[in-house]
C-alpha cells in the first residue's frame, strides 16, 4: 500500500518547526542584552492582557542593559510587575517612565544549563522535522 504525501504541506510544517526553534533560541538569556528576551511578557493594562511590545518600546542601549520606555505613565507599575512575574531572572529598576533591566554576568553553571537547553530545543525541532 503506497502512501501519498503533499510536499507543500510537509515543507510548511518543516518551516514552522524551524521558525519555532529560532524563537526559542532568541528567548535564551545569555550574557548579552536582547530585546526579544521580553517577547513572552504580557501586561494587564486597561482590563486586557497584551504583549509588552504593544504598550512600551523595548530597546538595548548597550550590551548589558535592556530599556523599556512605557508609553502611558500610569501603567509603569503594571509593566514592572509583569516583568518581575515573568521569572526571567531580571530585576527591573524604575526611572520615571523608563524601566531598566541589567543583565547579570553568566556563571559556568548557567552556561552549562544554557547549552543543555539549546540542545533540548534542537532535538525537539529535529523530531518535529522528521515527523
Amino acid at each position: 500500500m503506497a502512501q501519498t504525501f503533499d510536499i507543500k504541506e510537509l515543507e510548511k510544517r518543516m518551516r514552522a518547526a524551524i521558525e519555532t526553534l529560532k524563537k526559542e533560541f532568541a528567548g535564551l538569556r545569555t550574557g548579552r542584552a536582547n530585546a526579544h528576551l521580553l517577547d513572552p511578557v504580557h501586561v494587564n493594562i486597561y482590563g486586557a492582557r497584551m504583549p509588552l511590545a504593544q504598550c512600551a518600546t523595548v530597546s538595548t542601549p548597550d550590551a548589558k542593559t535592556i530599556s523599556v520606555q512605557v508609553w502611558d505613565k500610569g501603567q509603569v507599575k503594571a509593566v514592572e510587575k509583569a516583568i518581575s512575574e515573568a521569572n526571567l531572572g531580571l530585576t527591573p529598576r524604575v526611572d520615571g517612565q523608563v524601566i531598566r533591566l541589567s543583565m547579570p554576568p553568566l556563571t559556568g553553571d548557567r552556561r552549562n544549563e544554557l547549552a543543555k537547553l539549546a540542545h533540548k530545543y534542537g532535538e525537539a525541532s529535529r523530531i518535529a522535522v522528521r515527523n
